[in-house]
Parts: C-alpha cells; structure tokens; sequence
C-alpha cells in the first residue's frame, strides 16, 4: 500500500492553510507587549497543523469554507496549543520541540 504525504493531504486546501497562517497570526495579536511577544513565539514554532487541516477537510466535505471555519480551525489550534503550554508547565520542562521555552 502506498503512503500518502502530509503534503498531499494538505493539496486541496493549500490556499486556505496559506489564509489560516495569516488569519491565526492576526487572531493572537494583542496589544499586551510581553503576551504579544510570547503569543508570536509561540505562533513561530508550529507543528504539523493536523487539527486545522481536518477542520479545513471536514467542512470542504460539507459545503464551502467560510470565516466561521477559519475561526474553528483558529480556536481548536488555539486550544491544543494551550494544552501543550499546560503540560510544559505541570511538567516543569524547559524546551518545546527542541526549543528552549
């Protein structure tokens, strides 16, 4: 069986993962200097993006993408992120993918 990259999963929606990168960015913005600066950090060290990608899939299988899908995908990358920074700080470590926090 042949495997199918993340690349290739991603192909349908190409654009609207360009369109996601921008708007999540935008989303987080504050005008709170230290949390501004530790949301684009935070931002910056993305991973894979699979929640969005499946939240961009799920509603291209139900019908057109719109603003409130954008703002789905931002919420739920949002909330894994945090569940990530939560568990970082429970687990006293100092680095997040080979980064240093």
């Amino acid at each position: 069986m042949a495997s199918i990259s993340l690349e290739q999963i991603k192909e349908p929606i190409k654009k609207e993962m360009v369109d996601f990168e921008r708007k999540f960015q935008h989303s987080v913005y504050t005008r709170v200097a230290l949390l501004n600066r530790i949301m684009t950090y935070i931002v910056k060290r993305k991973g894979k993006q699979i929640r969005p990608i499946l939240v961009f899939l799920s509603a291209g299988i139900h019908g057109t993408l719109s603003e409130k899908t954008f703002r789905g995908a931002s919420l739920v990358e949002l909330l894994h992120t945090a569940t990530l920074i939560h568990d970082d700080v429970v687990d006293d470590s100092f680095q997040r993918r080979g980064f240093f926090r």
